[in-house]
């Protein structure tokens, strides 16, 4: 096939798309609504460096059964959830923990549930 596949934007539900959108601009991301111009947005864009996250308006959303996740690769995870946990952005944060498959992770739970894990590669002789 020569078709190929080039970027991929999650969809992440939330229940208020102006809260949304500042709460992670509050974690450094650029953050816009498809229609700045709506009182209510229904949809919203995320991006910092090559990534991009979509965010869409559920305003019958329960944070407590939300399954949504996507896991994002970076070059510094302990620097991340340090200015993570400075932004003091709200959500859960968990510390960073070194894996078995090589990499420092450390998940980002937002306040509509939607989980992000984040990870760097380990270097080739651990820590």
């Amino acid at each position: 096939m020569a078709v190929r596949m080039e970027q991929v934007a999650p969809v992440l539900p939330v229940r208020d798309l102006q809260a949304a959108l500042a709460h992670y601009r509050r974690l450094g991301f650029e953050a816009s609504a498809y229609d700045d111009t709506a009182a209510d947005p229904d949809y919203g864009f995320l991006s910092w460096g090559g990534v991009s996250l979509h965010l869409a308006r559920v305003p019958d959303l329960d944070p407590a059964s939300s399954v949504s996740a996507c896991y994002l690769y970076v070059s510094d995870a302990d620097a991340l959830h340090a200015a993570w946990l400075a932004a003091g952005a709200g959500g859960r944060l968990t510390a960073p923990a070194d894996t078995p498959y090589g990499l420092r992770e450390f998940a980002h739970i937002d306040p509509d549930g939607n989980l992000l894990r984040l990870g760097a590669p380990l270097p080739p002789d651990g820590p």
